[in-house]
């Protein structure tokens, strides 16, 4: 009987007895079960979070800001890495005391920033104001012309200006760490993607000078660091005050990025990217609202197009607010935007233009400046007076018109004292005041540009001569240019300012001409000018800036330049740029193509001086871990499409997941700010793989996660100690690359690892205690 005895379970008590009444609503409480478990999760919740690579059971409801679950150890550890990247790069930051390859742009920069005087350089203007500020704060004057490599400083705070990239290239290093921990990866793992970062070779040597990647890199860095840690806050729980933080700082982060090098653009890509893939889990999901979407559309969209695009605009306001003066960048931008320059403003002009006015000629197109000769001639061909483009003003700018036709030209009726205007068809001689010479052309060719179509240019004459037919020019107005609603007379009659005509050769046919052709030494390295007889139309394309006539009274109609404002020369400026961007296209001795740069087939000579040398090379072993993890990432991702296809469900696990997610993200990023420089035709250099080169460091640290992932903590320290161990063997063994600290020929000559390396090793001494 006793066998057949079953006990049974006593009832389930009712509601509200038994247990005391909860102070907190659980959300899956019921009377038969009281006490659920907080990190339980339904099946629809536990596919949502093996999707986004959660380990089952894990609900993520108390995650700290970020994802970032740092343990007071981990502080301190990085405070230890920040003293020891400190270390690393700011180690002799003195030396060497002399300009150092770039320096002599970006210093130079920085002078003309305190001496308020324009210029133009390709890259947006904030790495170079944080320099400048450096600068500033300790006492430069702005004197010192950073003119060539080698050249001794001379009451220069280089070293303050130094800091600036230095230290951010500091601060790269904690960055790298918090990163891969807000991606979930294990503090060994980060502990590894710092200390490879802190050892990179090429990273220390371009941080230790006055150079622009070192905050770019840093600027990557932290707005994968703020991405990150909103992409983990999205997961949790949307719009509340932290996930507004995050957001609002990717925004700042990618305006930062940008306003220091165009290559932020690869940033914001991808950035841009995982926004997109974001946006498309929301619409697809039918849990959620039109509303909701249309709430995590806009504030995508105000903080990651509108903040960073703000962000960069405000970046060139403070430019021109600081360059206020004339300067070397005049001549790369329009007449209007060079009268916005202090120095460059003009007086009201007389608005007609008659037989008999002075005037000063604009070439239209190059902005290679005015119509000019001067006494010297040219060497060959006719052996006459030059005629050139000159950039600034200049009495030997100055013309007199001249009427070459033979029946006189029209008197308008409403003329005052009888001008005869100068139209259409007119003929007419451009006399030179200061040399009483006349504007010429022949059938000789230019001593540049020695082509059958183009002609040379000269002043010919003598003080009392009239000349001779060859000095004869037709003027044609193009009324398509010469269109404006603030004076209609423009296409009828020439008018200063608003008036753009070609001068036609009367004999030869050709037109006057220039182009971004530089004449030599001889020539002063001023524009060349040339009779084309197959003239590109806008090169040929000429306007009256002022004019003078002794017979127009004082209260005749005058004209000026129309001053344009902020957003009209902010966006003359970013054509300017890319212009002289895309015109960078000269051989470099050390220029190198993308193909080379994950094999590290070649470095960059920066200054070599006293038996040492400064040689941007990378550290070899990082290099190329990081190359061989892009490489596994591509096979193993496309071995798990193959396998997907034939059935296999390696998606449904949550670990692969994980870190497919993970590795994508970084591989996206590597693939972003590398791919495109494939298409660039400009001179490029090793440093430009160093963004895309941070994302693969931590693509490699992702993988190392991944097949450690099993192994005991210990065998998995003792494994990263060997490669960081490594990482630093290999980083002293080329230090003195890094540095410019003496180095032997053999220890040189036992380094050349690669036969494209071209650090110069007859340079250092055989024996460095001599």
């Amino acid at each position: 009987m006793s066998g057949n005895f079953r006990a049974r379970r006593p009832p389930s008590p009712p509601p509200g007895a038994g247990h005391p009444p909860s102070t907190t609503t659980a959300p899956f409480s019921t009377a038969r079960f009281p006490h659920p478990r907080q990190d339980h999760l339904d099946a629809d919740a536990r596919r949502e979070a093996a999707s986004k690579g959660y380990a089952p059971g894990r609900s993520k409801l108390n995650i700290p800001s970020g994802g970032l679950n740092i343990t007071s150890g981990e502080v301190k550890l990085l405070i230890g890495l920040v003293l020891v990247a400190a270390a690393v790069r700011l180690y002799r930051i003195s030396r060497p005391n002399s300009v150092v390859f770039d320096e002599v742009h970006f210093g130079k920069f920085a002078s003309r920033y305190i001496k308020t005087q324009y210029f133009v350089d390709v890259h947006p203007p904030l790495a170079k104001l944080l320099i400048t500020l450096a600068a500033f704060l300790f006492g430069y004057d702005g004197h010192f012309d950073f003119k060539d490599i080698g050249k001794i400083y001379e009451n220069v705070p280089y070293v303050a200006m130094r800091m600036v990239p230095a230290l951010l290239g500091v601060a790269t290093v904690p960055l790298a760490y918090l990163t891969l921990r807000a991606l979930d990866c294990r503090a060994t793992t980060s502990l590894v993607a710092a200390l490879l970062i802190t050892f990179e070779n090429g990273l220390v040597t371009q941080s230790r000078h006055i150079l622009l990647d070192s905050p770019l890199i840093f600027f990557t860095a932290l707005s994968m660091f703020s991405w990150v840690g909103f992409c983990n806050e999205d997961k949790h729980k949307p719009f509340t005050d932290s996930w507004w933080t995050w957001l609002v700082l990717s925004g700042l982060s990618l305006g930062a990025v940008v306003s220091c090098k165009w290559v932020g653009l690869f940033t914001i890509a991808t950035v841009g990217f995982s926004t997109i893939y974001q946006l498309w889990v929301l619409i697809t999901d039918i849990r959620i609202p039109p509303k909701l979407f249309l709430r995590h559309f806009t504030a995508r969209a105000l903080c990651l197009i509108v903040i960073p695009l703000l962000f960069y605009m405000t970046m060139f306001q403070i430019h021109f607010m600081i360059l206020g003066s004339s300067g070397e960048g005049d001549g790369f931008m329009s007449s209007e935007f060079q009268h916005t320059l202090g120095g460059r403003g003009m007086e009201d002009t007389y608005a007609d233009v008659a037989i008999g006015s002075e005037v000063s000629i604009r070439h239209l197109n190059t902005q290679g400046g005015y119509l000019h000769s001067h006494p010297s001639v040219y060497p060959g061909g006719s052996k006459q007076q030059q005629i050139t483009l000159y950039p600034h003003r200049d009495h030997n700018n100055d013309w007199r018109i001249v009427n070459a036709t033979h029946i006189d030209p029209p008197v308008i009726s409403e003329s005052p004292n009888g001008l005869r205007y100068i139209t259409p068809g007119m003929r007419i001689k451009l006399s030179h005041i200061s040399t009483e010479k006349m504007l010429h052309s022949h059938d000789i060719r230019p001593p540049v540009s020695e082509v059958d179509f183009q002609n040379e240019v000269s002043a010919y004459g003598a003080p009392g001569f009239q000349g001779d037919a060859n000095d004869d020019w037709i003027l044609e107005i193009d009324e398509a240019a010469s269109r404006d609603r603030r004076d209609r007379e423009a296409v009828k009659r020439l008018r200063t300012l608003r008036t753009k005509f070609r001068l036609r050769h009367a004999l030869t046919g050709c037109y006057l001409f220039s182009h971004k052709v530089k004449l030599p030494e001889w020539g002063f390295e001023q524009q060349e000018v040339t009779c084309n007889k197959n003239a590109v139309r806008a090169n040929s394309l000429w306007f009256v800036e002022t004019a003078m006539h002794p017979d127009l009274p004082a209260d005749a109609p005058k004209v000026n330049y129309r001053l344009p404002g902020f957003l009209a020369k902010f966006l003359e400026l970013q054509q300017v740029m890319w212009t002289t961007n895309a015109g960078l296209t000269d051989r470099h001795l050390f220029d190198s193509r993308p193909d080379a740069w994950p094999r590290l087939r070649r470095g960059i000579n920066f200054w070599v001086k006293d038996h040492r040398q400064i040689y941007l090379i990378g550290n070899p072993m990082v290099w190329w871990l990081s190359t061989l993890s892009v490489v596994a990432y591509v096979a193993v991702r496309g071995l798990l499409i193959l396998r997907e296809k034939r059935g296999y469900k390696d998606f449904n696990n949550t670990t692969v997941v994980k870190y497919d997610n993970l590795c994508g993200f970084l591989f996206m990023g590597w693939a972003l700010h590398y791919g495109p420089f494939w298409i660039m035709g400009r001179q490029l250099f090793l440093h430009h793989y160093f963004p895309a080169l941070y994302f693969a460091i931590l693509l490699f640290c992702g993988v190392f996660d991944f097949i450690t992932s099993s192994l005991r903590p210990r065998v998995r320290l003792q494994i990263a100690a060997v490669l960081c161990i490594l990482a630093i063997w290999n980083f002293s063994k080329f230090s003195p690359l890094a540095y410019g600290t003496p180095w032997t020929k053999k220890s040189c000559e036992a380094a050349k690892w690669g036969k494209h390396w071209d650090f110069s090793c007859n340079d250092f001494l055989d024996d460095v205690s001599l």
